[in-house]
């Protein structure tokens, strides 16, 4: 044992733990812990952001694109608030995360001091735990079981809050190792039961979704499924749990599900459900599978033991990671089955139905670019969005054939894309890095530009310009047509605002000029922001707003 100040244990410990990146936005309760990084800069990177919104959604990006705990640093009151997001979207989303937050010193602790939260109960319901040091001596403990929390069960975030003279003290203690990760295995027993279940079934499906997957299981998943001839749904926004490609996949459920694969879900027999929690944008609201007792058979595959009967009762729950399940599963013999062949069948006919693009008229025919950007896209590119209905595109018309390569907000935070990206682009810079941001959606973040500027990164971010909160707008002209209000935008010039930070801009009008300006991009050493002006009507992959209003009006008269 050596004297240390306690920055300098809490980063040893980080990088002992596995720690590559920390994002942050630098604030004076941390102090002790910035110095700590500047001694280690060689081992651990620590990557300044110009909000903490931004910072946190990087860290959360980080847990999806590895399965560690992401790490963000934030300062005491404001920057904690500003950091919740991030710590909302990893709570929904089940991503490994460890948010420390600088605290007031430990003698002004319950007097209102400046900026003083009490976090625990701020963050009680957000976070998987939440915990605050105040004996400097344990911070190798509480820094264990942070990590050991954020990667166990269904996985998630963890609140670690720092009183500033903590990190300053000096003390000796000894370093604790890392924990070993915990891992949920299925029965033999249960596997047993659950192939005799799909044996017997004439309409299976199985769902794929959630947090803790790898490359590897994602393969042994499709052998699985080729064994049997199971045909393969994916969880919202979860497409890369299998090839897109693969003739068994037959379609994404979520906020763009076809009417044909929501009737395809409903008319299952048995439904073998591995990761996803089911919650509301998986299940069309608890419809297409019902709660709290679905029509179908259910299986339902969790890690956390806690999800299971939570919200639907399963015919069949198994406690397992998503890894260790198929890791069993794949040992298990084959069993005589029923012949899947012509469901499976149709439900890909139904799925390649879904992928052809509407045209619209409109010079800019976003159908034609999703063609473009796929042909010019690695099968390894990473793609990332936030919320609206521009995410439609690429959910209902880009193939994603690797796993992690889809990073987007389980949650519907909107803003998420663009520190996504930069955070993707930290991980992995020889990798494409596409961000999809709806005008709205782009300027809650896109100040982070300037982080990835400063740091060398290159991700290109599409920019869909529509004037308006597109996906309230729909909503607003559904329910109460004509009577627009609060989602009207005013927009700078995107592809100047992206060249005033140093970046890359271009404008695209039509639907041939997207593959030069996309070639571009590609080349391009530093940030590219593709600002792509379309028609407001054109509001979604399936209907104008007009057509939308009108049927709304019509309804109303009738």
């Amino acid at each position: 044992m050596v004297v240390r100040t306690g920055g300098r244990i809490l980063v040893d410990h980080l990088i002992a733990y596995g720690a590559k990146v920390s994002y942050c936005v630098p604030g004076e309760s941390f102090l002790g812990a910035l110095d700590a990084f500047y001694d280690s800069a060689e081992q651990i990177s620590l990557i300044a952001c110009r909000h903490e919104g931004g910072a946190a959604n990087m860290a959360e990006a980080y847990g999806k694109l590895t399965g560690e705990p992401g790490i963000c640093f934030v300062t005491r009151g404001p920057g904690a608030t500003n950091a919740s997001i991030g710590l909302h979207t990893a709570r929904q989303d089940s991503t490994p995360m460890v948010l420390f937050i600088g605290h007031v010193s430990r003698e002004q602790i319950g007097r209102e001091a400046f900026q003083e939260i009490d976090y625990r109960r701020m963050f009680g319901e957000v976070a998987k735990h939440v915990e605050q040091i105040d004996d400097t001596k344990r911070i190798p403990e509480v820094v264990a079981r942070a990590f050991a929390i954020a990667t166990s069960g269904r996985k998630g975030p963890v609140v670690v809050v720092l009183p500033e003279d903590v990190l300053t003290e000096c003390v000796d203690v000894a370093d604790v190792p890392r924990p070993a990760r915990v891992s949920a295995a299925p029965t033999s027993q249960a596997i047993d039961q659950l192939l005799a279940d799909l044996s017997a079934a004439e309409r299976p499906l199985m769902v794929v979704g959630g947090s803790g997957w790898n490359d590897e299981a994602r393969v042994q998943a499709q052998r699985f499924a080729e064994a049997y001839g199971l045909p393969v749904v994916a969880g919202f926004r979860c497409q890369d749990r299998f090839d897109n490609a693969h003739p068994l996949y037959v379609g994404e459920l979520g906020t763009s599900v076809t009417p044909d694969l929501k009737a395809r879900v409903s008319q299952a027999d048995f439904l073998l459900v591995v990761g996803d929690r089911l919650g509301e944008m998986t299940t069309a609201g608890y419809t297409i599978i019902a709660s709290p007792v679905p029509t179908q058979k259910l299986v339902h595959v969790h890690a956390g033991a806690e999800e299971l009967g939570r919200v639907h009762h399963a015919d069949l729950a198994i406690n397992a990671d998503v890894a260790a399940f198929f890791d069993v599963l794949s040992a298990a013999p084959v069993v005589e089955h029923n012949d899947w062949a012509e469901w499976a069948e149709a439900g890909r006919a139904e799925f390649e139905k879904g992928r052809v693009a509407r045209a619209f008229g409109t010079e800019l025919e976003l159908g034609a670019v999703m063609e473009q950007l796929s042909a010019l896209a690695d099968d390894d590119a990473i793609f990332t969005n936030g919320a609206g209905n521009y995410t439609a595109w690429l959910q209902r018309h880009y193939l994603f054939r690797q796993y992690p390569t889809q990073i987007a907000p389980l949650s519907g935070a909107m803003g998420y894309g663009v520190p996504a990206a930069i955070a993707a682009k930290s991980l992995f810079p020889d990798r494409q890095v596409f961000c999809f941001a709806g005008d709205g959606c782009f300027m809650m973040t896109s100040q982070e530009i300037a982080t990835a500027m400063h740091y060398g990164l290159n991700p290109i971010f599409i920019v869909f310009d529509n004037g308006i909160y597109g996906t309230i707008r729909m909503h607003q002209e559904r329910e109460y047509p004509e009577r627009v209000v609060a989602t009207e935008l005013t927009n700078p010039d995107f592809a100047a605002y992206a060249r005033s930070f140093g970046a890359r801009g271009i404008t695209v009008n039509k639907t041939e000029e997207f593959t030069p300006a996309l070639q571009q991009a590609l080349a391009s050493d530093v940030p590219t922001v593709l600002h792509l002006v379309i028609q407001p009507d054109v509001v979604s992959v399936r209907a104008r707003l007009s057509e939308i209003r009108a049927a709304s009006l019509a309804k109303a008269t009738a």
